[in-house]
């Protein structure tokens, strides 16, 4: 990890705001956009921070998210993203430049971690994509972590 890194998440405070702030809601795109907004501002590492909505088999449209400009739609064949959705597995990136495939929806992205996102019923509903304007940025921990919270929120 970078050791000039600035603010890093204190994921245990990230939790309970988002849960507090989420509490009752269960509008998705509602949920998502107060997600993206609280991780986004909440670590220097993240310099994009957005979902992408599972619209139809195998594709994948851009939902709330902050940041630059992202690709509008990913099928599940192409790039990290697409990797998450058609496995449902943590993508952890450390390197953009050497994953087979990766879209580059912004030159400045170094690498990158995708998670999928559940419903109640365990149903693949969008994967969160964080990339990182700095090389190997995340880590197992931001994985737990970040997994922890999209089930307290999505999978209720």
């Amino acid at each position: 990890m970078d050791g000039t890194a600035g603010l890093r998440a204190d994921y245990a405070a990230l939790h309970r705001t988002v849960v507090s702030l989420t509490e009752g809601e269960d509008d998705v795109v509602a949920l998502m956009a107060t997600v993206v907004c609280e991780l986004h501002h909440a670590d220097d590492r993240f310099d994009w921070t957005g979902f992408y909505r599972v619209v139809a088999p195998g594709l994948l449209k851009i939902g709330p998210y902050q940041g630059g400009h992202g690709c509008l739609v990913i099928p599940f064949e192409r790039g990290v993203c697409g990797a998450c959705a058609r496995t449902g597995e943590v993508q952890l990136v450390p390197d953009v430049d050497a994953f087979p495939g990766h879209i580059a929806c912004a030159s400045s992205t170094r690498s990158e971690i995708v998670l999928p996102v559940r419903d109640a019923t365990g149903a693949l509903i969008a994967v969160l994509d964080i990339d990182s304007d700095r090389p190997d940025a995340f880590d197992k921990t931001d994985a737990a972590e970040l997994t922890r919270l999209l089930e307290d929120v999505f999978a209720r």
